[in-house]
């Protein structure tokens, strides 16, 4: 068993918490091929010293979390920092709370520690998540009932729309957003959210080091150590990363393991070295297609289901 000092623990904001370097993204294990392998998965990632758990409701159709539950019944969960997200897509505090009651069911836990709106990605989203009845009074009534302790949002598409939800003057606890060595260039979360994030003590979450679906890496355009590298180094409390196998799980605490982050010169030259791949988005294709938009959201805009759309 690994010890979890290998793994370098962050501060999460202005909460008192800390957590590990490394998060386990909950999205992939609704992809593994059976529950056995997921749970295994998990436990090994907490055994490496992996403490920050990522979900969502909308995940798999509620798959995600159930096999998350699992892996953390008979003494795990009090071994992590347990995230998931509402996925009310603009839908009322009501919808919120119901989604939560059934995030804690699946989860088999009776809070969470930080509970985040999901996928800020629509033209208005942040309108309707403030609205009279809005999901935002569904997070300060999950906090006052003890069954959430922190809330954050997240998103993927915009970074105008992240600084309009940081413009309201809410007290989020967390900000999850997309950051790798190619936003820098193109409608750059780290430009742009990143500063705010750290004006206002909100402790950043960042995902997509690989840019989503890893193609860069496949292309042989980086290397997934250096992505990784890169993102780790950023000023964020924990990088949030998808996880399907025991091959994946190595290589990423490799990477984390007595982590220290890559000098200012040498991040400038990493963004300088793939500018030219960069510019034009082709590697985060989240920020101009509805690609990774879930269904969930689709339903509640009115636009296509990814079959849909695929067939």
């Amino acid at each position: 068993m690994a010890n979890t000092a290998d793994i370098p623990c962050r501060a999460l904001g202005r909460t008192g918490e800390a957590v590990s370097a490394l998060g386990m993204g909950g999205y992939h294990l609704g992809q593994i091929g059976s529950e056995r392998e997921a749970i295994s998965l998990v436990h090994g990632a907490i055994d490496a010293g992996i403490t920050f758990m990522d979900n969502a409701w909308e995940y798999h159709d509620g798959v995600s979390e159930r096999r998350m539950g699992k892996a953390l019944a008979k003494g795990w969960r009090d071994r992590v920092f347990l995230m998931s997200k509402v996925c009310t897509h603009g839908r009322d505090a009501r919808t919120a709370m119901r989604q939560l009651e059934e995030s804690l069911r699946r989860l088999k836990t009776d809070h969470l520690d930080l509970w985040q709106v999901h996928e800020v990605a629509y033209a208005g989203d942040p309108d309707r998540h403030f609205m009279k009845g809005g999901v935002i009074e569904a997070l300060d009534r999950a906090k006052a009932k003890g069954l959430v302790r922190f809330v954050g949002f997240t998103g993927h598409k915009d970074p105008a729309l992240h600084l309009e939800m940081l413009s309201r003057g809410y007290p989020f606890d967390t900000c999850q957003l997309p950051l790798n060595c190619f936003d820098a260039t193109f409608r750059s979360f780290e430009q742009q959210v990143l500063p705010e994030l750290a004006r206002q003590g909100i402790a950043a979450i960042g995902m997509k080091s690989l840019g989503g679906e890893g193609v860069a890496v496949t292309q042989r355009v980086v290397t997934a150590k250096e992505a990784l590298r890169y993102a780790m180094s950023l000023p964020v409390a924990v990088t949030v990363t998808g996880i399907d196998s025991q091959k994946v799980l190595r290589q990423n605490v490799a990477v984390a393991r007595g982590f220290t982050p890559m000098s200012r010169a040498d991040m400038q030259r990493t963004r300088n070295r793939f500018a030219g791949v960069a510019v034009d988005g082709r590697f985060e294709l989240y920020k101009t297609t509805s690609k990774h938009e879930g269904n969930v959201g689709r339903k509640q805009h009115g636009f296509p289901l990814q079959a849909e759309m695929a067939g």
